[in-house]
């Protein structure tokens, strides 16, 4: 049987050459895609340094967008050979939905970071409380905040807890109040014990003279009169002032004879006969 080349490329020439087109056309549009893929990933990168996002997500951002674009130009190049992407874009949808019930909670953990560093409701260095627990923000990873305690300890808490918390942040503001309720007894003369509370709050210029201090009578309580105590001070100062005041407040009221009471109940005995 003789091999007639010519009748080959007759018979098959028109498909070698559509065939042909469409392995160029994919090859363009590759090169094309991927070239695309990095402008968008770099003009994103760039507008979210221009937006002051959290240095920590952009990585992130870059690594999702990349990793969808890419996905979304292979099934292009695929469905340019005329195949049906139906069944694979199918096959993409239930991986996803797998992977994402198997990772729910870690998936929990990425959302919460990206909410914590797009939202920054604290920074590194801020002090709060969250969860029950307060410290110095050391670091806000996509997946974990990390905290450290007055004493020292250093507590690792997954963001999709710390996100849907209550957050307090204790030092986001420069000022803080002060508040204090200083019982004296009822046989005590009140406007001296304010006198010297308002006299001791002047001398320390740690306090802000605006807003004016509040030093009034607050309650009358069981066994003691309570005087309330409002005063305004730099938040890098409020655990010195604090401290300082107690003691300072027990010693004026022991110096003027003026009683600082402490809960106690009279019982009487009845001799029934």
């Amino acid at each position: 049987m003789d091999f007639d080349l010519e009748k080959l490329w007759n018979d098959y020439s028109g498909d070698v050459i559509a065939y042909g087109l469409k392995i160029l056309g994919a090859i363009a549009l590759l090169v094309v895609g991927l070239w695309l893929i990095k402008r968008i990933v770099g003009i994103t990168t760039k507008t979210l340094h221009k937006r002051g996002v959290d240095e920590t997500l952009i990585p992130t951002i870059k690594g999702v967008l990349k990793i969808g674009l890419t996905v979304a130009l292979l099934i292009a190049v695929i469905n340019n050979f005329g195949a049906d992407t139906t069944g694979l874009v199918a096959i993409l949808g239930g991986l996803s939905l797998a992977a994402g019930l198997a990772l729910q909670g870690s998936l929990a953990n990425f959302a919460g970071g990206m909410l914590i560093l797009t939202l920054k409701p604290f920074k590194n260095g801020d002090v709060i409380t969250v969860n029950g627990e307060t410290g110095a923000v050391q670091s806000i990873s996509i997946v974990t905040t990390t905290l450290k305690t007055p004493d020292n300890r250093v507590i690792y808490m997954a963001n999709g807890s710390v996100a849907g918390s209550t957050i307090m942040n204790i030092t986001q503001e420069k000022n803080r109040r002060w508040d204090y309720v200083l019982g004296i007894g009822y046989d005590d003369d009140f406007e001296k014990a304010k006198q010297i509370i308002q006299d001791m709050i002047a001398a320390d210029d740690r306090f802000h003279k605006d807003p004016e201090p509040f030093v009034r009578v607050g309650n009358l309580g069981a066994s003691s009169v309570d005087i309330t105590i409002r005063a305004w001070v730099d938040a890098g100062d409020y655990w010195g002032v604090h401290f300082d005041m107690i003691e300072g407040l027990k010693k004026a009221m022991d110096e003027n004879n003026i009683s600082i009471p402490y809960p106690q109940q009279d019982v009487h005995v009845h001799n029934v006969k």
